[in-house]
């Protein structure tokens, strides 16, 4: 075995190299599914402040209002902690409901953050120190408020469906699970990019990005792109929270969004916060490097640390990100 542990205790960290070859593809897919998830959640961070210049900290808890949203409304629909036995359409019709729901959720949320916490704010000329502070505190309050009415424990486990192995490439199994939620993530991020690309309100996003004085100018509402700006990135933790609920399905705490919104942010910055494309090559990245960094160093506690110094040697190299393209100078 070419494994070399370090602090004489191998329960803390090690170096397996034959683990990493034979679990290579298994990770990569497993990676690229997690990776989905983060993306669309990252475009979230990267709408915001391609338009404000404003790190949303409060998104995470946004994805999460959608998270207990979706548990609630599978629950109401029969959903527990064994699949329902439902047929294909019906399934497919409940999980439709359940995503609708989500989205609506965290798109109101999203919105309602907008106008009680920002648009002062914004109104008032305040620093951008001021925004920072005022969105670290609307996390913390959207969060604790989840504690005060659900309590510290996670929300019992909602199983849509047990994953069935689809295909096989190199050796690792592809299930049914992981192609739904790759696929339906891809087309989420294509349909957003296109709406920000070739629609008169994504226009209006990117004239409000680059110049917000000669936008307001030449027409465009500033306040309702901004409203608009949130809602869609809403809109998408929604469905993340979705695709992150099937994959963990007792993942659903008051405090849940904490890490994975810090992640996905990880994967904007990588990517190159602002840029559309950059949030979904940085969450497919940090997915991905997550995955192969816990069976490399053989402890799962490493795969957060070894995403974040991924980003911190790129941004090194390339401070702006790997597609560093602002929201506003961004091309279909």
């Amino acid at each position: 075995m070419h494994q070399l542990a370090f602090l004489a205790d191998s329960s803390w960290i090690t170096f397996d190299v034959d683990s990493f070859r034979q679990q290579f593809w298994d990770n990569t897919f497993n990676g690229l599914t997690f990776g989905a998830i983060y993306a669309l959640i990252a475009i979230g961070y990267t709408l915001v402040y391609g338009v404000l210049q404003l790190i949303n900290f409060a998104h995470s808890e946004v994805f999460i209002t959608g998270a207990y949203a979706l548990v609630f409304t599978l629950t109401g629909l029969g959903f527990s902690g064994s699949p329902p036995g439902l047929g294909a359409g019906a399934l497919v019709a409940d999980l439709v409901v359940a995503m609708i729901a989500a989205m609506a959720a965290s798109g109101v949320v999203a919105v309602v953050l907008e106008r009680v916490a920002y648009r002062p704010l914004r109104r008032r000329g305040a620093p951008r120190l001021a925004f920072l502070i005022t969105a670290i505190g609307m996390s913390f309050t959207i969060q604790y408020l989840f504690f005060i009415w659900r309590g510290a424990s996670a929300e019992p486990a909602v199983i849509m469906f047990v994953p069935s192995p689809v295909f096989e490439i190199f050796g690792a199994t592809i299930s049914d699970q992981q192609l739904v939620i790759f696929i339906a993530a891809i087309v989420l991020m294509v349909l957003t990019d296109m709406f920000v690309n070739r629609t008169r309100f994504g226009r209006g996003m990117r004239a409000v990005a680059q110049d917000p004085d000669t936008a307001t100018l030449m027409g465009v509402n500033k306040e309702r792109v901004i409203m608009l700006t949130f809602l869609v990135g809403g809109l998408l933790a929604g469905a993340a929270a979705l695709f992150y609920v099937m994959r963990v399905p007792s993942g659903v705490v008051f405090n849940g969004g904490f890490v994975l919104g810090i992640k996905a942010f990880a994967a904007a910055v990588l990517g190159g916060i602002g840029n559309i494309r950059g949030a979904v090559l940085g969450g497919l990245i940090i997915g991905l490097v997550g995955n192969y960094g816990q069976t490399l160093l053989g402890n799962a506690q490493w795969s957060d640390v070894i995403a974040f110094v991924v980003l911190v040697v790129v941004l090194m190299f390339r401070p702006t990100g790997i597609l560093g393209e602002s929201l506003g100078k961004a091309r279909a």
